[in-house]
C-alpha cells in the first residue's frame, strides 16, 4: 500500500531522470495531472498524457493508449532534457508530507533558490506555482519544490 503518492511520483521523476529515460509512467490522479500541469507550465517537462497501457493486438506488447478510459488510468509524463542532455529539472523534492503539513499564507511564500525555482502548491484555486499564488494572493499546502 502506497501511502504517499505524490512522494511517489516526485521519486519515478528523479529515477526516470537518471536513466535518462524519455517518458516516465505514473499511476494517474487529478492532483498529479495538477502537478504535471504546472511542470509544463514552467517549462520542466515537455508534455504530459493521461491514458492507459494495455497489450496491442498486432505486437502483443503493451502499449500506451493517450485519452483512452480506464479505472486505473495512467499518467505518462515527456521528461525535458538540454541541448547537451543535462536535466531540466535539477531537483524535485516534497516538501508537505502525510505526517508534518506544510501550509504557507502568500506573504509567506519567498521564491525558491531567488528565483530560479518553483513551489507547487495546491490552493482553494487548485494546484498552481508559487508564482501564480502570490499574484493571486493565495496560500495553501506546498506540495514541493522544483529547480
Amino acid at each position: 500500500m502506497m501511502t504517499d503518492p505524490i512522494a511517489d511520483m516526485l521519486t519515478r521523476i528523479r529515477n526516470a531522470l537518471r536513466i535518462e529515460a524519455p517518458f516516465v509512467d505514473i499511476p494517474s490522479s487529478r492532483e498529479k495531472v495538477g502537478i504535471a500541469q504546472v511542470l509544463k507550465e514552467e517549462g520542466y517537462i515537455h508534455n504530459y498524457q493521461v491514458g492507459r497501457i494495455r497489450p496491442d493486438e498486432q505486437t502483443g506488447r503493451h502499449e500506451f493508449f493517450p485519452g483512452e478510459k480506464d479505472p486505473k488510468p495512467i499518467l505518462r509524463i515527456f521528461l525535458k532534457y538540454g541541448d547537451q542532455g543535462e536535466q531540466v529539472i535539477r531537483s524535485i523534492e516534497r516538501v508537505s508530507k502525510p505526517g508534518r503539513r506544510v501550509y504557507r499564507g502568500y506573504r509567506e511564500l519567498k521564491p525558491v533558490l531567488n528565483g530560479l525555482g518553483i513551489a507547487v502548491l495546491s490552493t482553494s484555486r487548485g494546484i498552481m506555482s508559487d508564482r501564480q499564488a502570490r499574484r493571486r494572493h493565495l496560500g495553501g499546502e506546498v506540495l514541493c519544490e522544483v529547480w
